[in-house]
């Protein structure tokens, strides 16, 4: 091979070389072009959804709404009354004390009256007098009642002899017989009289008997209804005034309260009274028991006391196991409001602009709507939507500071805690 050709087989390898640089590099350039592309668009991708602003969001949801208000009362005995003698007298028995309890017509405490058992000797005497002025009375009427048949008799033979017969009988006869007849009917009108005022007299000692007998029976004391003694103020031997004397210092000798039956007496602010009505749920927890008990809404007295602003409202509370007792504090959960299966939201997702109320909506298109809602009901952490959502839709409960209407957003749905639905007063 001469020079020319060594010549000719150098350029063409030097050729070949250049063109597979040229290949590899246009590789290279390819891939890293291809490479930087894809990853300028990835990078871009992820900064606009960076920029989408992340909002807790929850569902327009059908529940039971229960609007409660909680208040601090008391339990009273439905019944409490101070015991007093009617009739001034001695303690002789006492037969309670603290804590006993009693049935109704049970002897609580006897009392010693001698003046009393004095005047009732002396009635039962005037009674036995008043009899046997009855009996003389009608002994001496059934005698001269005899007088007068016998006179009346005579009478009334010498008048027909002297009207059929003239001349028999002298006119001056027939008088005197006349004369005797009607003084015989008189002294029967007096002896009836007397029998009838002797009938009065032992009426009138009866009635005394009766009434001093009353009184005396006063000096037994017992319970008027069942319960349990609270107070004890009498000692044996004492001396008692009479209940019903205004002029003395009068001392009951115990105080009786029905343990069976209680009053829960609930004060309801002026505010609530409206939705007050007899035969509401009441629950109601005592604390120093730690229990818990039903009820229901027994009585109200339909007025607002000027002083307090409450109205007066009664809870009948039965306790046959004697667990309450008087004067324990509770809680009471009065029912207001109730309502069930209604569309409602968490009250954080309320924006509130004077009188109008408004929520953020995040509509499927995943931006910001600004709704106007009329709202009902509302508890301690829900509200009733009456108009402006539909069931399913989704409310911004987050923070809501820098959203605006239209603003594309990322939805997250959130938990909302739930508390217990009450107010405290």
């Amino acid at each position: 091979m001469n020079q020319h050709d060594n010549n000719r087989v150098l350029c063409y390898r030097a050729q070949s070389h250049a063109r597979k640089f040229c290949l590899v590099a246009f590789a290279v350039l390819t891939t890293f072009g291809v490479s930087s592309c894809g990853t300028s668009e990835s990078s871009i991708s992820a900064a606009e959804s960076r920029q989408l602003v992340t909002v807790g969001v929850t569902k327009v949801v059908k529940k039971t709404l229960n609007r409660r208000i909680t208040l601090s009362s008391e339990l009273v005995p439905f019944q409490e009354i101070d015991i007093y003698a009617k009739e001034s007298g001695y303690v002789k028995s006492l037969n309670v004390d603290y804590g006993t309890h009693v049935k109704a017509g049970q002897l609580l405490a006897t009392l010693e009256i001698p003046e009393l058992q004095a005047q009732l000797q002396e009635d039962k005497s005037d009674i036995k007098n008043a009899d046997d002025q009855i009996s003389r009375a009608d002994h001496e009427l059934k005698r001269d009642d005899a007088q007068y048949n016998a006179l009346h008799l005579e009478y009334t033979r010498l008048n027909n002899v002297f009207k059929n017969q003239p001349g028999i009988v002298a006119q001056q006869e027939v008088d005197d017989s006349q004369g005797k007849d009607l003084a015989a009917a008189s002294q029967v009108d007096a002896g009836k009289s007397s029998l009838a005022a002797a009938h009065s007299q032992l009426g009138s000692a009866r009635a005394k008997l009766a009434r001093d007998q009353a009184l005396f029976d006063y000096t037994r004391i017992t319970a008027p209804f069942s319960g349990v003694v609270t107070q004890r103020y009498a000692n044996l031997g004492a001396l008692v005034q009479a209940g019903t004397n205004s002029s003395t210092q009068a001392m009951p000798i115990v105080r009786l309260s029905e343990d069976d039956l209680f009053r829960l007496v609930i004060p309801i602010p002026e505010s609530y009274v409206r939705y007050i009505h007899a035969g509401d749920p009441v629950d109601f927890h005592v604390a120093s028991l730690n229990r818990t008990f039903p009820g229901k809404v027994a009585r109200f007295s339909v007025d607002v006391s000027q002083d307090t602003r409450t109205m007066h409202t009664e809870v009948d509370v039965r306790n046959p196991g004697h667990v309450l007792m008087p004067g324990l504090y509770a809680d009471a959960d009065v029912n207001l409001e109730h309502r069930e299966d209604i569309p409602s939201v968490p009250l954080q997702s309320i924006n509130h602009e004077g009188d109008r109320n408004t929520v953020f909506v995040v509509n499927p298109k995943g931006q910001i709507e600004d709704r106007s809602v009329t709202l009902g009901i509302q508890t301690a952490t829900d509200t009733e939507v009456i108009s402006g959502l539909s069931e399913g839709e989704e409310v911004v409960v987050s923070d809501r500071s820098g959203l605006k209407p239209g603003e594309q957003v990322h939805p997250k749905s959130v938990a909302i805690m739930q508390y217990h639905e009450t107010e405290s007063e």
